[in-house]
C-alpha cells in the first residue's frame, strides 16, 4: 500500500503535474528585466519630427548595493554620494540623504533621466571617487519634443512612465505605445546572474507613428500672430486660432497663445508664472500650490476645442445661408434698421446706434453686420426652421475631431426658443460653441454647402515605414444648396474687398470672404450686473474657382485696448496669416507687387549708381564727395515701396541721421507725407486698401534717431467698424 501510494505520487509529480512544477522551478532560478519599447514618432505633414523618444539614463542604487559596497571597502557610500553626486545631478543633498537612508524600496532612483553629457560626467565622478558598485546606470527612453513649444496644445505630453496624458499623446496612446520586450536569465539563491549563460531575449516592438495634417510653417506663423495679438491687444485671457483646408477638413494649424513646453510641462509658461507671481500668495503654501496647479491645467488646455465662447456676428453667415436655403428670404428683399428692434418687450440694439436706414438689401445687411436685419430674417424663418438649420450645421453635435476633450455646444432647447431667444441667436449671442465648431460650420458654406469632419492625423505608419491606415475626407451631410453657399460667399467676398465691415481681413491679390464678430461675456459681470468683457473674432476663407482653399478663424479673448471689436482685434491678424499661408501653399496671387528690391551698389561709381537708379525710376540722394559708393540706405536686397522710395547713397564716411516722427493714430496718407518729409522709407502692412486707414503700430518709436533712408514699417487698419 505504501509502495502504491509512493508510485502514484511520483507519477502525479513527474507526469501529470510536471509542467506546473517546471514553471515553479523556472520562476525560482530565473528572473527577467523589462526592455522598454520606443514610442512612435509624431511627424508634421512635411516629415518634420515633432515628438520622438531619445535615450536618457536612469541613475539608481539599492540597499543591497550600498551594504555590499560598505562590506567590501569599509566606506559609507551614502555620505559620499550625497556630498559628491547631489550637486552633479542638481539634487538637494538633505532630501537625497533621507531617501537613501529611509526608503523602503529595494531599488532607489536618484534621478530618472539624465542626458548623454550628464551621463559622461557621472561616470567620470564615479571613477574619481571609486564608487564602482555603489551606483548603477541604465539606458532608457524619454519623450522629446525637438520644436519646443510648437504645437504644444495639440501634441500634449506624456508622464514619467511614457503614458500619454494630454493631446495627441493621450488620444493615440495605444497606437503610439509599443510592446515591451524582456531579458530572461538564470539566477542563484542571492539573485545574482548564473555564469551558465542561460539567457533568453524577447525583442520589444516599437509603437506606430503618426503623420499629421499640420504644417509647421503655418503653425509657427499662427503661433507668432497669436503672441502678437496678446501683446498688441493686451488680452487678459488666452487667444486661439485655427487654419483648415476647406475641401477636406484637414487641420493645417491650431494654436493657443502662451504655449507651455511639453519637454517640461510642469513648469509654468512666462505669462502663467507672471499671473502666479501677481497673485500675492506665498510660495510653498497650500493656496500657492493650488493656484499653480490651476494655472498648469489651464495652460495645458487646448482652447481652440476645449473651451466655448459666444460666436457673435460670425454666426450671421449661418443665419443668412439658412434663411436663403429655406426660402424665408431672398437676396432682393429689403430691410430697415433704426438702431434697434423691439422684440419680446426688449429693445435689442444694433451696433450702429443711428441705424442703417431703410430699403437696403440682404447683402448690405450681412456686410454691415446689421442686427435688426438678422433678427428680421430669423423671425421670417420661425423658431422650428431656425433650430433645424442649427442642427444641420452641426451645432448640436461635436465635430468628432481626433483630439481629446472636445467641448460640445451650449444651445437653447427646441421647445424653449421664444421670440427673444430667436432674435439674439440670429446674431450669435446667448449660446456657446467651440472655435473648431464655428470654423467647421462656416466651412460648410465655403465648401458648397458640404459639412466636413475635421481631422488632424493624416496617416498611421508602422515602425517599418508601412502605412497602416490613412484618413479620408468625410462629408457629414449637405446642409444648404450649393447655389446658396455660393451666393453667401459672393456677398462676403464683395464686402471684404469693398466697404464691408470685414475689409481689414482682405489680402492683396486674393479673393477673401470674411465676417467679423464681437460678443459679450456674460460669465463675469460688474457690480451693476452688466457684462463688460468682450470677445473679438473673425473668420475668413479664400475664394477659388475650383472651390478649394483654406479658412482661418481667430478669437481674441478679453482685449483690453481702446477698440475691442473683432474688425480690429482679429480681422487684421486673419489677413496676416492668409497673406503668408496662401502663397506658401501655392495659391497664385492676382496682383503684382508694388515693391522693388534695392540692388547692392557698394563699390559702384557715382555715375553708374545714378544711371541704375534712374532706370529703376527711384528717387535718390548722394552724400559725400567721393567717386565710389561706400554704402547706402536702404541696403542691398531690401524691398521698398517704389512709389515712395528714397535711396541715400554715401561716397565717404559722412553720416546723416533724422528723428522718427510720431505716426500712431495718423491716417495713412498723413503718415506717408510725414515720412517722406523726413526722407525716410515706408513699409506698410495690414489693410489692403490704405485709403481711410489709421496707423496702429510703427516699427521704430517716435523720437528715435535713425539713418536717412531707413525703412519705417507701419501697420494700418480701419477703425470705424463695429460688429
Amino acid at each position: 500500500m505504501f509502495l502504491s501510494l509512493l508510485v502514484y505520487n511520483l507519477f502525479t509529480l513527474g507526469i501529470v503535474k510536471a509542467e506546473i512544477y517546471r514553471e515553479k522551478v523556472n520562476e525560482q532560478i530565473t528572473t527577467s528585466t523589462k526592455i522598454s519599447a520606443r514610442r512612435g514618432i509624431i511627424y508634421d505633414s512635411e516629415g518634420v519630427i515633432l515628438a520622438s523618444d531619445r535615450t536618457v539614463y536612469r541613475v539608481f542604487t539599492s540597499t543591497k548595493r550600498l551594504k555590499a559596497f560598505k562590506a567590501s571597502t569599509g566606506r559609507d557610500a551614502v555620505g559620499v554620494i550625497c556630498e559628491a553626486m547631489a550637486p552633479l545631478l542638481s539634487l538637494d543633498k538633505d532630501k537625497l540623504y533621507k531617501r537613501l537612508t529611509s526608503s523602503p524600496s529595494l531599488d532607489i532612483t536618484l534621478k530618472r533621466a539624465i542626458s548623454e553629457d550628464e551621463y559622461k560626467a557621472l561616470l567620470s565622478a564615479v571613477d574619481r571617487l571609486s564608487l564602482q558598485g555603489a551606483l548603477a546606470v541604465e539606458a532608457t527612453s524619454s519623450r522629446y519634443y525637438p520644436e519646443g513649444t510648437l504645437l504644444a496644445h495639440v501634441l500634449g505630453f506624456v508622464g514619467s512612465d511614457s503614458q500619454g496624458l494630454y493631446g495627441l499623446e493621450y488620444y493615440y496612446d495605444k497606437t503610439l505605445t509599443g510592446e515591451a520586450g524582456y531579458y530572461l536569465y538564470g539566477k542563484d539563491a542571492n539573485g545574482n546572474e548564473l555564469p551558465s549563460g542561460f539567457t533568453d531575449i524577447v525583442e520589444p516592438k516599437d509603437g506606430n507613428s503618426l503623420v499629421l495634417t499640420v504644417d509647421t510653417r503655418i503653425q509657427s506663423a499662427l503661433e507668432g500672430i497669436l503672441e502678437k495679438i496678446r501683446i498688441e491687444q493686451m488680452t487678459s485671457s488666452r487667444t486661439a486660432g485655427i487654419c483648415m483646408d476647406i475641401k477636406t477638413g484637414k487641420i493645417l494649424a491650431m494654436a493657443t497663445s502662451s504655449p507651455f513646453n511639453p519637454n517640461s510641462p510642469y513648469e509654468l509658461d512666462a505669462v502663467s508664472q507672471g499671473a502666479l507671481d501677481a497673485s500675492g500668495l506665498t510660495a510653498g503654501t497650500d493656496e500657492y500650490l493650488k493656484k499653480k496647479r490651476e494655472l498648469l491645467e489651464l495652460s495645458w488646455s487646448n482652447k481652440a476645442i476645449s473651451e466655448t465662447y459666444e460666436p457673435g456676428s460670425t454666426f450671421k453667415i449661418v443665419t443668412v445661408a439658412s434663411a436663403l436655403d429655406s426660402g424665408a428670404v431672398s437676396v432682393s428683399d429689403k430691410f430697415s434698421c433704426v438702431g434697434y428692434l423691439a422684440v419680446g418687450g426688449w429693445h435689442i440694439r444694433c451696433h450702429k446706434a443711428k441705424g442703417h436706414g431703410s430699403g437696403f438689401d440682404l447683402a448690405y445687411g450681412l456686410q454691415m453686420s446689421c442686427n435688426p436685419c438678422m433678427m428680421t430674417v430669423a423671425s421670417r424663418m420661425g423658431a422650428d426652421s431656425f433650430y433645424e438649420y442649427v442642427k444641420r450645421f452641426g451645432y448640436l453635435e461635436k465635430c468628432g475631431i481626433d483630439l481629446p476633450s472636445e467641448a460640445g455646444s451650449i444651445f437653447h432647447d427646441a421647445d424653449k426658443i421664444g421670440t427673444t431667444e430667436l432674435a439674439t441667436a440670429s446674431f450669435g449671442q446667448r449660446f456657446k460653441v467651440s472655435l473648431l465648431r464655428q470654423l467647421t460650420s462656416v466651412c460648410a458654406v465655403a465648401n458648397g454647402g458640404r459639412l466636413m469632419k475635421p481631422y488632424i492625423v493624416d496617416s498611421i505608419v508602422s515602425p517599418e515605414g508601412n502605412i497602416i491606415s490613412k484618413t479620408s475626407p468625410t462629408v457629414i451631410r449637405q446642409v444648404v444648396d450649393e447655389s446658396v453657399a455660393r451666393t453667401v460667399t459672393d456677398i462676403l467676398e464683395a464686402g471684404t474687398s469693398g466697404d464691408g465691415g470685414a475689409k481689414n481681413a482682405a489680402v492683396a491679390g486674393y479673393k477673401i470672404a470674411a465676417k467679423t464678430g464681437t460678443s459679450q461675456k456674460f460669465d463675469v459681470l460688474d457690480e451693476n450686473g452688466n457684462s463688460y468683457l468682450r470677445i473679438g473674432s473673425c473668420v475668413g476663407y479664400s475664394v477659388n474657382e475650383d472651390g478649394g482653399g483654406i479658412a482661418v478663424i481667430i478669437m481674441t479673448d478679453e482685449p483690453q485696448g481702446y477698440v475691442k471689436y473683432g474688425s480690429v482685434t482679429a480681422a487684421p491678424y486673419v489677413s496676416e496669416l492668409l497673406s503668408f499661408a496662401l502663397p506658401y501653399l501655392g495659391y497664385e496671387s492676382a496682383c503684382q507687387s508694388l515693391e522693388t528690391e534695392i540692388p547692392d551698389m557698394r563699390g559702384m561709381s557715382r555715375s553708374d549708381a545714378e544711371t541704375l537708379l534712374k532706370s529703376m525710376k527711384l528717387t535718390y540722394e548722394i552724400i559725400g564727395d567721393g567717386e565710389y559708393i561706400t554704402r547706402h540706405t536702404p541696403s542691398g536686397y531690401e524691398k521698398i515701396n517704389e512709389s515712395t522710395a528714397r535711396v541715400i547713397l554715401y561716397t565717404d564716411e559722412s553720416e546723416a541721421f533724422v528723428t522718427v516722427p510720431e505716426l500712431l493714430g495718423m491716417e495713412y496718407e498723413g503718415a506717408v507725407k510725414a515720412l517722406c518729409e523726413k526722407r525716410l522709407n515706408i513699409g506698410a502692412s495690414g489693410a489692403v486698401n490704405p485709403e481711410g486707414c489709421t496707423v496702429i503700430s510703427q516699427s521704430v518709436p517716435a523720437g528715435c534717431v535713425v539713418p536717412l533712408g531707413s525703412i519705417i514699417d507701419i501697420e494700418i487698419s480701419y477703425l470705424e467698424f463695429e460688429d
